[in-house]
């Protein structure tokens, strides 16, 4: 007998939890299996931020774990750093563990809806395309006319809030995203050393195999990590957030309106899987 099943992916970040909150508001009478693909290498915060919207949803949000972890693949990719060009991170510690999972429901001929958090005004961007009739993906926010600010306010007013790594930092939990602006990664060091340094050992293995990518666009994680580099960096970055702010209509209702960091760098690439 077929089954229709609905599922909603989880990636440590604000897009797809307001659009959890959202359809458990919305559409209570689904049942919805709501999961997680944790590469192993998630910032402490995306952890706790899943506890409390746990606590909002009423129900375990499920770990798919991939059966092989990052230190596996980065050996399979010859110690070749993922990156723009390679995103071997996405295809095998976020998308497979998912196909997987979803497979015995398909291969038994269940339709899956997998709901997917793009948002209104992301009309450039697309969901995962499954290949398959029966997985079937939908947009519930391009739907309903819900854009960026539009996702802040259904987390706030449910009493979410926002992942705590969104005080400094616009991209994945993902420690090591590639995606992150060379003031992520100053303030990765500054939030969490450990995990700094383990990226920079991942890079000087890298690097010692031959791979052509570092972390950070242009320069290892050890020049970035100098004294005077980081001073630059953090220089260069109060620039453009002065800049900006000299460009923003004043607000009398608004003081030190926050500005995040898309504002100031541009949202740029992204992958869809790992940054909702």
């Amino acid at each position: 007998m077929m089954v229709e099943r609905h599922v909603l992916g989880i990636s440590g970040g604000k897009d797809s939890a307001a659009l959890a909150v959202y359809m458990r508001q919305h559409r209570p009478e689904l049942e919805i299996d709501y999961f997680f693909t944790d590469t192993g290498k998630e910032l402490p915060e995306v952890y706790e931020f899943l506890g409390r919207l746990e606590g909002f949803l009423g129900r375990t949000i499920l770990r798919l774990n991939p059966d092989r972890d990052f230190d596996f693949w980065l050996r399979e990719y010859h110690h070749f750093l993922p990156s723009p060009q390679t995103r071997w991170c996405t295809r095998q510690l976020k998308i497979k563990p998912f196909e997987e999972w979803v497979r015995p429901f398909l291969k038994a001929g269940d339709i899956v809806h997998s709901y997917v958090a793009i948002r209104s005004d992301e009309d450039y961007r697309e969901g995962y395309v499954s290949g398959q009739e029966n997985l079937r993906i939908h947009l519930p926010f391009r739907t309903a006319g819900i854009d960026k600010a539009g996702v802040g306010e259904i987390l706030e007013a449910a009493g979410v809030g926002l992942p705590d790594y969104y005080r400094w930092r616009s991209r994945s939990g993902c420690t090591f995203c590639f995606y992150q602006q060379k003031i992520e990664w100053a303030r990765l060091l500054d939030e969490h050393p450990m995990a700094f340094a383990e990226a920079q050992r991942y890079e000087k293995s890298a690097l010692d195999h031959g791979s052509p990518f570092s972390w950070s666009q242009g320069e290892s994680l050890d020049e970035l990590a100098k004294p005077e580099r980081l001073q630059q960096i953090r220089a260069d970055h109060n620039k453009r957030v002065a800049r900006l702010m000299a460009r923003r209509p004043v607000n009398a209702l608004v003081e030190d309106a926050q500005i995040d960091l898309d504002e100031i760098y541009g949202q740029g690439k992204l992958c869809v899987t790992c940054h909702k």
